[in-house]
């Protein structure tokens, strides 16, 4: 069977597309894409229908599949989005704020040495993910309220490309909660950073997320 996988950052730049066409068995496995596009291990992971896949996943058709390389994160719960705008910080701590609150902290993650760093997602999978996140940690420490906005696109100095606002009944969850959220955020979440044309490579994403993120 033939197979569509998307790519993103370097994976899309060295293949100058951002899609390629495999051919696998049927039936297949991760296992079998891996082997059949010849990939060195541990570059990348394999994503199927937006949620991250161990080897012996299988693939059917019509799923869809994406090549995730290392990661440099209206309804009820968190405000999440991946957004290629100026982030409102003022608008994010707004949105936290709660009457059960004694403490808001403001995370904001910017560009800094260079003249703008360049940002892609996996949107469609990124923003369930960040959301999954936010309420695992909200659950964890006690968090009243939480807004994630990350930016794609050209960022330049001194602009945000990430910012996380909590709130909670005091200084040390929220502190705690806010630190959690970006740190899983940068290391589970598909979105790619490329500084002066290349792209920034940090690690392959854990697969922790333990919410539906479909």
């Amino acid at each position: 069977m033939e197979v569509s996988v998307r790519l993103f950052a370097g994976l899309k730049q060295r293949a100058g597309s951002d899609r390629v066409r495999v051919d696998l068995p049927d039936p297949a496995t991760v296992a079998d894409l891996l082997r059949a596009m010849d990939l060195p291990e541990r570059s990348c992971v394999v994503a199927v229908n937006r949620e991250y896949a161990a080897a012996d996943r299988p693939i059917a058709p019509g799923d869809e599949v994406a090549l995730i390389p290392p990661v440099s994160g209206g309804a009820e719960g968190p405000h999440v989005a991946v957004v290629d705008r100026a982030i409102d910080v003022g608008a994010l701590m707004a949105a936290v704020r709660d009457p059960r609150a004694g403490a808001v902290v403001v995370f904001e993650g910017v560009t800094r040495e260079v003249d703008a760093l360049e940002y892609e997602a996996y949107v469609e999978m990124a923003v369930p993910l960040m959301r999954a996140i936010a309420l695992e940690e909200q659950t964890r420490h006690g968090l009243c309220a939480v807004a994630v906005e990350h930016r794609v696109g050209s960022v330049a100095r001194s602009e945000a490309s990430v910012v996380i606002a909590v709130s909670a009944p005091h200084r040390g969850e929220a502190f705690a909660g806010g630190r959690a959220m970006i740190d899983r955020i940068k290391a589970e979440v598909p979105v790619f950073k490329r500084e002066e044309g290349v792209w920034v490579q940090g690690t392959l994403p854990h697969q922790t997320v333990s919410h539906e993120t479909s």
